[in-house]
């Protein structure tokens, strides 16, 4: 099993006649994932390699009975591209763009729980999401991962996902689901939406979180983790050699004094009973002892 999406889902690619939609919305389809139709206003009728295009995701989903959007929508746009993917009925809204203005992304999000209940967000300024084996939507290399489970990963960092799954399969481990998050100020998906969701996946039996310095969703998460959660989670905090009052990176890689610091991060999940690495290769490492004893 895995969580939010598998071999049955069917994807709609807002910006597929882009180049970075088209570059990624084909790699994803070869990868075998269900690429069932792009979006374009004014070239509706036409198609990318095969994949047709709609003028709106309304008529993407009544013809094709998608229920995924990926978004690579230039961040300008991306706010009347998620809420016209709400509009049209998917469940799932992935938003891979960067750069989106936090005004936007805070107006969108709330739009969609008041307006939306049934759609989930995810993103933006992230990776994606990738079931390995069975579904890759977003720019993940499939490659580098390991399908089966019985580890579920979920991080707020792009490229220390990609070394998660890297890890995970040098320790010849399976992955049922990697969900990157994303790291910007508003994420509409968050640790603890992924962790409730491995909680209640019977083929995930341990999770991989991988946090970074910036807000309080890792003290969030390990608060979640102590209370509700009966996996195995191992952690890894990117960021511990990071100056306090510097933004570093993402939106939401900003410290203040001694809290949101990968230290107190660290010391919250601890205190919670997660195994912390110091580095990615580490928790890797920390993840294959776990699975040993599963």
């Amino acid at each position: 099993m895995s969580i939010f999406v598998n071999n049955e889902t069917k994807v709609v690619y807002q910006g597929l006649t882009g180049s970075q939609g088209r570059f990624y919305g084909l790699r994803n389809r070869a990868y075998g994932t269900g690429v069932v139709a792009g979006t374009h206003p004014k070239k509706a009728g036409t198609d990318v390699d095969g994949i047709p295009i709609f003028a709106t995701v309304a008529e993407a989903v009544q013809a094709t009975g998608a229920t995924v959007s990926c978004v690579f929508i230039p961040a300008a746009g991306v706010e009347r591209a998620v809420v016209e993917a709400a509009e049209g009925g998917v469940e799932l809204v992935v938003v891979i763009t960067e750069g989106v203005p936090a005004h936007d992304e805070a107006r969108f999000y709330n739009r969609l729980r008041r307006d939306f209940p049934a759609t989930r967000l995810l993103g933006p300024n992230c990776p994606g999401i990738i079931t390995p084996g069975e579904c890759n939507i977003g720019i993940t290399a499939g490659e580098i991962a390991k399908g089966g489970g019985p580890v579920g990963i979920v991080s707020r960092s792009g490229t220390l996902t990609y070394q998660a799954l890297y890890e995970l399969k040098q320790q010849d481990i399976g992955v049922t689901t990697c969900v990157g998050i994303g790291g910007d100020p508003v994420p509409g998906t968050t640790f603890i939406d992924c962790l409730a969701a491995f909680e209640a996946d019977p083929a995930t039996r341990a999770v991989i979180m991988i946090g970074e310095i910036g807000g309080a969703e890792e003290e969030k998460a390990a608060d979640f983790i102590a209370k509700e959660m009966s996996k195995p989670v191992v952690a890894y905090v990117a960021g511990v050699t990071a100056p306090p009052g510097k933004k570093m990176g993402h939106a939401g890689a900003i410290i203040s004094g001694s809290k949101a610091t990968a230290k107190a991060k660290m010391e919250a999940l601890e205190a919670a009973g997660v195994r912390v690495g110091l580095n990615p290769t580490e928790a890797g490492a920390l993840m294959a002892e776990v699975v040993a004893g599963l």
